[in-house]
């Protein structure tokens, strides 16, 4: 009994001075606030669900219009580095004249990367794939659903072209570069997309077509509860599409948005973080159409 009793007394002194010294350790420092960017990709990797819908209102030449473009993303982070996600698209379009429609756009599946550098500095890289299975695709398409896909490209201040380019396969490969500091976020992205035709030849006469997409976000957090965010966006085609050809104009296209966003902790866990930015074309072809856009974001992290 005695060699069990020290043993016991020994193990009992062995956990104390553990717990005591864990007590005395300072808990983990929490990560720094971070500016969730508007349509730029999210510096992080994390198990998401987000909704996200932008409002524009455009003049054509019939009147006024209005295109609504949503899109829901799930993402889940299966290691602290990488994160696959899936994202899907719905468009509705009413222009000033006739045509009304609606339109299911092209899929994404993809992935994002993340590998800190430092405490104040992070890079991810994001690898995306659009399936062509968007409605107005083909051959012989449904003229409403095909012009309501397209007019999704503008209502997303063209950052979202891959989704829109319903007879296209696309792979679009990125970098962001985000500095978080003391409630600050500066964010830097860039993105090239390349598009391969599929299916309606009779259609798009491109066989390929090149994109480029860059932006800017700067956020702060006001309290930290709530932050203030700006966008600079900027989209180029690389390549000369036909459309390109026969209106230089929509060569690029360069777009401001700015707004609030809230930042609510649900649980230990689980966070919703609702925002509101207006957006506005600083060049043609948005400006010369008068483009306004509201975007409403609705991000849960998990």
């Amino acid at each position: 009994m005695r060699p069990f009793g020290v043993a016991a007394l020994v193990a009992g002194l062995v956990a104390l001075s553990s717990t005591h010294a864990t007590a005395d350790e300072p808990p983990p420092a929490p990560p720094p606030p971070y500016s969730l960017p508007w349509q730029l990709r999210p510096a992080a990797v994390a198990t998401v669900v987000r909704s996200d819908t932008a409002v524009a209102f455009y003049e054509d030449a019939a009147g006024n219009g209005s295109t609504v473009a949503t899109t829901l993303l799930g993402s889940y982070k299966l290691t602290p580095w990488l994160a696959p996600l899936v994202r899907l698209g719905f468009v509705s379009n009413a222009p000033g004249g006739d045509g009304s429609g609606v339109s299911l756009v092209n899929p994404v599946l993809g992935a994002t990367g993340l590998w800190p550098l430092g405490s104040d500095l992070r890079l991810t890289g994001f690898l995306g794939f659009a399936i062509p299975v968007g409605m107005g695709g083909g051959n012989s398409p449904d003229a409403d659903a095909r012009s309501a896909a397209g007019s999704g490209i503008l209502a997303r201040s063209a950052m979202d072209n891959a989704m829109f380019a319903v007879n296209y396969f696309t792979v679009f490969p990125g970098i962001d570069l985000a500095f978080v500091k003391g409630g600050f976020t500066a964010q830097l992205e860039v993105t090239v997309l390349e598009l391969l035709r599929v299916r309606g030849e009779e259609v798009d006469a491109d066989e390929a077509r090149t994109n480029f997409t860059a932006g800017l976000h700067l956020g702060y957090f006001v309290i930290p509860q709530v932050s203030l965010g700006a966008e600079l966006r900027y989209q180029r085609w690389l390549s000369t599409p036909v459309f390109v050809e026969a209106d230089s104009k929509k060569r690029d296209t360069l777009t401001l948005a700015v707004g609030p966003r809230f930042h609510i902790k649900l649980s230990d866990t689980m966070w919703i973080r609702p925002g509101v930015a207006y957006a506005r074309g600083m060049d043609d072809p948005m400006s010369g159409q008068d483009y306004n856009v509201v975007q409403v974001d609705l991000p849960v992290s998990f």
